[in-house]
């Protein structure tokens, strides 16, 4: 088992960030022997424009799916983390375990784990109920102290997160464990992503920090439409207000300054004007959307 402790171990500029991951990495080690491929970091800490209350997303690769007797210690491991004296980074790891065979590619088959086979109206925790319809890792919902089974990090984007940006904490080069991303799978998916956010009515919005986000949001689904990569929100963010019609300017300069962590700002009650600006705001996205990318939909 690699030791990871120390100041040469810095893959974020966070210290006690570090620390965490150096307890995580080295515990899943240790469960998992020679079952360990790799631990990554995808999501804002590898696309960039983290910040000391951004999620921290990271993805485990096994060799082979996790076997019953190692997820209690793996359980254990998680709960485990959530006792570290780091007041913000125990809790704010957000991740998977994935077989490196699913991880590969995307794919509707295997649709379960071995031994595993969901049940008919069986519905993912990690993605608001929604139904089975790819592999499920063993995924860890920010601020949860329990591994679930979820399909949440089973995606085209968090795999082109990982194999174009993805910071490494142990193991190979994240490129050699993931085919290239086809840009057609990558701009259908947050087509849909976008198609589901409407569903559910671009909900919740009670606060300024949920309307934000939803802003966020739109705009890096448009960016990736437009230029078929990911990118953080915040640059997301910049180059609409450069691309969109300048009406919407105010709305996306607002969730751009929104401070995540200052209660002050990002727990007030959302404005109703601006809930409304934002409902509107995904339908242009829809639109704009559609409009010069008919074969997304």
């Amino acid at each position: 088992m690699t030791k990871l402790h120390g100041a040469d171990f810095a893959p974020t500029p966070y210290a006690e960030l570090n620390g965490v991951l150096a307890h995580l990495v080295e515990g899943a080690q240790g469960v998992l022997k020679a079952n360990f491929l790799g631990a990554y970091l995808q999501g804002s800490f590898a696309v960039g424009d983290a910040t000391p209350y951004s999620d921290c997303d990271f993805i485990i690769v096994t060799h082979r799916d996790i076997m019953p007797e190692e997820l209690p210690p793996l359980q254990a491991l998680h709960a485990g983390i959530h006792e570290l004296p780091a007041p913000y980074w125990h809790n704010g790891l957000e991740g998977s375990y994935a077989p490196r065979a699913i991880l590969r590619r995307w794919s509707t088959t295997p649709r379960d784990p071995p031994g595993e086979e969901r049940p008919e109206g069986w519905l993912d925790p990690g993605m608001e109920g929604h139904s089975a319809r790819a592999y499920p890792f063993w995924y860890l919902d920010h601020g949860h102290k329990t591994l679930v089974r979820s399909e949440h990090d089973n995606s085209w984007v968090v795999r082109w997160c990982l194999r174009e940006r993805g910071v490494t904490l142990a193991g190979p080069p994240p490129s050699t464990l993931i085919d290239p991303i086809p840009v057609d799978e990558l701009r259908r998916e947050v087509r849909a992503t976008l198609g589901r956010c409407l569903e559910v009515g671009l909900e919740p919005m009670h606060l300024v920090a949920w309307q934000a986000f939803w802003v966020g949001l739109f705009c890096r689904i448009l960016h990736t439409l437009a230029c078929g990569e990911v990118t953080s929100k915040p640059r997301a963010m910049t180059w609409a207000m450069e691309t969109l019609d300048a009406q919407w300017s105010e709305l996306i300069t607002a969730a751009r300054a929104m401070k995540k962590g200052d209660p002050q700002d990002s727990m007030r009650p959302a404005d109703p004007q601006k809930v409304a600006r934002t409902q509107a705001f995904a339908l242009y996205i829809r639109d704009w959307a559609d409009t010069r990318f008919p074969d997304a939909r």
